[in-house]
């Protein structure tokens, strides 16, 4: 199965969460459009021990993708970036949905393109509910098939369930805060036995 891990938003744990999923299920990893110095690809293969495959664009400047190619005098074309032949894929997308990528497309767009299934990270801190329920609204205009919500950080039973009732989407698990993350502390929290079953199909 490959599946895509987008965010409500930056910095909401998409790649500690393909951390943790390609670490328990022993699936390959892929993030098609990656900007800044610290590249997650080296982040994921440090925790997971897992095939990385390397970004199809990487730009060094820490902004969103349409400007740090600007800044480098090219433009990001979806149709160039193809998904690796692997049968068990976790592909990590770059920001919230609607992040730009060019003049004309954004993340959602390459989503629409690779054409994968979606499970969507919410982080757990105040305005989640808001910041979920529009990424779904978009996700769902869009016809994209969204598994289900992970939501990243100190545990809020109230926020996920709201998530749930208001979005009409499974919460898949809630992954509580982990204070200087590594292998060991990541490994020691199972799948939820909705994850289990997603990841379990091949």
């Amino acid at each position: 199965m490959q599946v895509f891990i987008i965010g409500t938003d930056t910095g909401v744990g998409k790649t500690l969460i393909c951390s943790w999923l390609c670490l328990k299920t022993g699936y390959d990893y892929y993030k098609p459009i990656q900007t800044g110095p610290e590249r997650d690809t080296a982040a994921v293969l440090d925790i997971a021990g897992v095939q990385v495959h390397m970004e199809s664009y990487y730009y060094k400047t820490p902004v969103s993708p349409h400007l740090a190619a600007a800044i480098e005098q090219v433009e990001i074309d979806i149709s160039n970036i193809q998904v690796p032949d692997s049968a068990n894929l976790i592909i990590e997308g770059s920001g919230g949905v609607l992040v730009p990528l060019n003049r004309t497309q954004f993340i959602i767009d390459l989503v629409r393109r690779v054409g994968l299934p979606v499970i969507l990270v919410a982080s757990s801190r105040l305005g989640t509910i808001n910041h979920t329920l529009l990424t779904l609204e978009a996700l769902r205009a869009r016809h994209v098939n969204v598994l289900g919500v992970i939501i990243n950080g100190p545990l809020n039973q109230g926020n996920a369930d709201a998530i749930s009732y208001y979005g009409g989407v499974e919460v898949l698990a809630q992954f509580d805060f982990i204070d200087n993350v590594n292998r060991y502390k990541i490994g020691t929290v199972m799948l939820t036995p909705s994850l289990q079953h997603i990841f379990q199909q091949q």
